[in-house]
């Protein structure tokens, strides 16, 4: 992977971290409004094991992917990056009909103004002038 690849990458896995901050927070505070306030532990437990989080994992699973593409030796990465862009574009779809991932993505971003944010956020890593180009 090119230097700039790299760079455009790790931006990329930036957004999508904040992006995925933003919906476990506003996840969270509907949790906490149901069934009361979660110590950071027993909240953890919850995200990782309980079905109505589970939409997030797609977005988990991405960045752990990004993780180990920008960790992956020179001959590994160009395939691999080419299938982490196509993936975050696909999950940075919202889609009232679509996937229960991009039916409760279309509801964060209607629902959650830092969502908006972040997803803008992303959009434009995914945007940037120079990924593809390093692609080919």
């Amino acid at each position: 992977m090119t230097d700039v690849a790299r760079r455009h990458v790790t931006d990329l896995r930036r957004g999508l971290l904040t992006l995925h901050k933003t919906l476990l927070e506003w996840e969270r505070s509907g949790y906490e409004r149901q069934h009361g306030r979660q110590a950071p532990g027993e909240w953890l437990r919850i995200v990782m094991a309980d079905p109505q989080l589970a939409w997030l994992r797609p977005l988990s699973e991405l960045i752990v992917r990004i993780d180990l593409l920008l960790d992956a030796d020179e001959d590994d990465a160009g395939q691999d990056l080419v299938s982490v862009l196509a993936q975050a574009r696909e999950l940075v779809v919202p889609d009232e009909g679509g996937s229960p991932y991009a039916r409760r993505y279309h509801t964060a971003l209607q629902e959650h103004p830092d969502a908006v944010f972040a997803h803008r956020d992303v959009m434009a890593s995914l945007k940037r002038p120079g990924l593809r180009e390093t692609l080919h």
